[in-house]
């Protein structure tokens, strides 16, 4: 049996169907960006809570407190790392990677930390906060994610025992 011939007509007329179905949306309608996901939404947080973090650091170890440099180091890699995760095209809050405390939103911890005098102790309670919202920000994460989270609240954890008493 001979294999039937589609006609130019019903190949042309076939192939028009298929180019309207496939632009559904149609070029009138204006495509708006994706979403973030709730997972780089929380990454984008973290980023700037760090960034505030490590400026509290930086203020104090320009005031002479050297023995800072190694915490505030690790709170770079951290948001290095989280910047990672951050898909291309999509700005972290602060919007530069320079981590001025200007870039974090008002109402983060380490918004309102860096507008109050930075000292030990005021840091000691900001990683201790810090650590203990990583728990709880753990729900819902994919595996990765969430050993990347609860790694970095294990850190802050370690700064708030470890941070010296004093300078």
């Amino acid at each position: 049996m001979r294999p039937r011939q589609l006609s130019r007509r019903a190949l042309l007329a076939g192939g028009a169907a298929a180019l309207t179905a496939c632009s559904a949306s149609g070029p009138s309608q204006p495509s708006s960006p994706p979403s973030d996901s709730p997972e780089t939404v929380l990454v984008k947080g973290l980023i700037a809570e760090k960034e505030g973090t490590i400026a509290l650091y930086s203020s104090l170890i320009a005031d002479g407190a050297r023995k800072l440099v190694p915490f505030r180091d690790r709170h770079q890699a951290h948001v290095d790392t989280l910047r990672k995760h951050v898909p291309p095209g999509s700005a972290t809050p602060a919007g530069s990677p320079t981590g001025s405390p200007s870039g974090s939103p008002t109402g983060s911890p380490s918004a309102r930390a860096t507008r109050e005098k930075p000292s030990l102790s005021r840091l000691r309670s900001l990683e201790r906060k810090a650590a203990a919202r990583r728990a709880r920000q753990l729900a819902g994460l994919s595996p990765g994610m969430a050993q990347l989270i609860a790694s970095i609240g294990a850190c802050e954890a370690a700064h708030a025992a470890a941070l010296p008493r004093s300078l």
